[in-house]
């Protein structure tokens, strides 16, 4: 942190703060409603479809997001993120509604996409580069920590409902309540052209430069996603026990915790595509053997660990890939398209995992997860940057 002014340094760990609370209420209510919903009796494919609300809330808001941040600068736009987020956590428990939680997912899709995307903009912007990748590390290892500890909370559910979303709700208002102390900024400006033909301009220009970045979030996302909303369906069909289920997806959020700021400053140093292809490839290893070995719980504990440590850094170094290829003033649209890809993959696994579970009887769930990051490795083997010379870049 030498790099920041005493500002910078009030700013960076506000928005840390703010991360690692909405992480948690991610990390809740994903496995927490995909519980409720088994317990009544919603079909797997239901269930996982519901989860979707969350990401189409996120693909809604998408193409409005730059514009607004461009105009009205960041703090405002976390604040109202964070505060629509905050108003549906508290009315979860007014009405149990598969339809009704649908619509407040996706609102709070809206609002967390708000926040990540201002906070995740504005740490890139005025990160140096040679402490990027530590930097994003550290933002997304408090985002893993507090979607880490989401699920330990689950089990309260069997003391009251709406427990969870309640103390959810009051850790979310306490970490809104910090966005007051700071001051507001703006994004560099490529052009003062904040229509939708310039999003769209701006976006060709920084797919052509950094595509390849891209596929890591967009991976995540189907990990995340189908893990959390549609393993725990998965797992009590299998007799396992929900407390347990909880325990699981803690120890990937631990593994990723314990090696997130080691890959990033190793990114720093030898550059993101290596480091990338050494997480994919590791992830895919271990949730394969996690898929053999089902029938011990405490393999399944390590084998989570394992995995988590590899591949719970790929958003977190998609972002660094992202911000070494394109140019400064396309940093707004390149974490825009970051949070794009990670939606349509975070859209499509609670869906597709319902699917699997239902028609893929007999074949594991952590199969299916493994091969998709198998894909994704090989996806980024032999794809190339149209900017090679930013990988050297990032490891100087």
């Amino acid at each position: 942190m030498a790099d920041f002014t005493q500002k910078e340094k009030l700013r960076f760990w506000v928005l840390v703060i703010i991360v690692a609370i909405s992480g948690f209420s991610q990390g809740m209510l994903l496995p927490l409603i995909a519980v409720i919903f088994e317990q009544d009796g919603v079909s797997s494919s239901l269930n996982g479809l519901s989860a979707t609300g969350l990401y189409i809330g996120i693909l809604i808001i998408s193409p409005f997001m730059e514009p607004q941040i461009r105009k009205f600068g960041y703090r405002p736009v976390i604040l109202t993120g964070g505060g629509l987020v905050i108003a549906s956590l508290f009315l979860f428990p007014l009405w149990k509604s598969v339809l009704f939680w649908f619509f407040l997912r996706m609102i709070i899709g809206i609002g967390d996409n708000m926040l990540h995307f201002s906070t995740q903009t504005w740490i890139t912007s005025f990160s140096p580069q040679h402490r990027l990748g530590r930097n994003i590390a550290i933002y997304g290892l408090s985002f893993g920590v507090g979607f880490g500890a989401g699920p330990l909370f689950v089990p309260l559910v069997n003391v009251f409902e709406g427990l969870p979303f309640i103390i959810s709700g009051l850790l979310c208002l306490a970490a809104w309540s910090l966005v007051f102390w700071l001051e507001n900024d703006f994004p560099e400006s490529a052009s003062s052209e904040v229509t939708v033909l310039g999003i769209f301009r701006r976006s060709k220009e920084a797919v052509a430069a950094a595509w390849i970045a891209f596929l890591p979030p967009l991976g995540y996302g189907f990990l995340e996603a189908s893990l959390n909303a549609s393993y725990p369906v998965y797992a009590l069909r299998q007799s396992l026990d929900v407390s347990f289920v909880s325990i699981l997806l803690f120890a990937f959020s631990a593994g990723a915790i314990v090696t997130q700021i080691p890959l990033g400053s190793l990114s720093d140093r030898i550059g993101r595509r290596p480091v990338l292809l050494l997480a994919l490839g590791g992830g895919a290893f271990f949730f394969m053997a996690a898929g053999f070995a089902e029938q011990s719980e405490w393999l399944l504990f390590i084998l989570f660990i394992a995995a988590g440590m590899f591949v719970g850094s790929t958003f977190s170094l998609g972002i660094s890939y992202m911000s070494d290829l394109t140019p400064k003033e396309l940093l707004p649209t390149g974490n825009l398209l970051c949070g794009v890809a990670f939606s349509l993959g975070s859209l499509s696994g609670p869906f597709l995992g319902g699917l699997f579970i239902q028609y893929a009887e007999g074949v594991s769930f952590l199969l299916m997860i493994g091969l998709m990051l198998a894909a994704m490795f090989f996806l980024v083997l032999f794809g190339r940057a149209n900017k090679p010379q930013a990988e050297t870049k990032s490891a100087q």
